[in-house]
């Protein structure tokens, strides 16, 4: 079981109400389970295999599920900062159209300033945290949705 399957299934999860899940393939068995704050963990551990019917089964039904706004989570517990510095415009806002690799906030732990950036390219489609606030790792900061091209 490769890192994007593992993702897939995560994504599957969140994108449910499912409190627990748990797949078995190639040997490994990754076992899904939201913790007290909605955040999915993993505790991979070695099963017998399952069958390709069973993961194909275990796979969202249409890609279109994936094609919705994503979220970006927090890395890490600390305060988020969505400015440079007091007083100056935002990061990014509600509406911008980012890139991979796009600086969106920081976020200060034990006074490191950590960058958070985006993953994949879109529009912000909503901001999850307010500044100057604490984060528990895990917790969603943005909401990008998928540009359309025309």
């Amino acid at each position: 079981m490769d890192a994007q399957q593992i993702k897939v299934f995560i994504d599957a999860m969140a994108a449910s109400d499912l409190s627990e899940m748990e797949v078995e393939h190639d040997g490994w068995t990754l076992r899904l389970a939201r913790g007290a704050g909605g955040v999915p963990r993993t505790a991979p551990r070695v099963a017998a295999p399952a069958s390709d019917d069973a993961l194909a089964q275990a796979l969202p039904a249409t890609p279109a599920a994936a094609a919705g706004p994503e979220e970006i989570h927090a890395p890490m517990f600390g305060v988020v900062h969505l400015q440079q510095a007091p007083g100056e415009p935002p990061f990014v806002k509600v509406g911008d159209v980012v890139e991979v690799g796009h600086l969106l906030c920081s976020i200060e732990a034990m006074k490191v300033f950590n960058e958070v950036r985006a993953e994949r390219a879109g529009r912000i489609a909503a901001v999850l945290a307010t500044s100057g606030t604490e984060v528990e790792a895990g917790q969603a900061l943005f909401s990008i949705e998928q540009v359309k091209h025309v």
